[in-house]
């Protein structure tokens, strides 16, 4: 087995932002029903969608600094489908 730390740096982050980039979707997913419930203030719209957008923000730059593409966050479940 040939052991190349710079391939396992770019698996090991690409698995970190594979379960960033879930929880960020599922975060964006709850807001979004908060919203469309009513049960958010304007305030707490604006700190929630400042918020996400700098995350997606961070995302982008993370991925171009370990060369992955949104394609490549991905991990198929076999049966269950794909992750995101």
């Amino acid at each position: 087995i040939e052991a190349n730390p710079e391939n396992a740096e770019k698996g090991l982050a690409k698995l970190v932002l594979t379960l960033i980039e879930l929880i960020r979707k599922l975060m964006e997913k709850q807001a979004m029903r908060r919203v469309e419930a009513g049960s958010l203030t304007d305030e707490e719209i604006e700190r929630v969608g400042e918020t996400l957008m700098k995350l997606e923000n961070k995302m982008k730059e993370l991925k171009e600094i370990f060369g992955l593409k949104d394609e490549e966050l991905n991990i198929n479940l076999g049966p269950l489908g794909d992750l995101i």
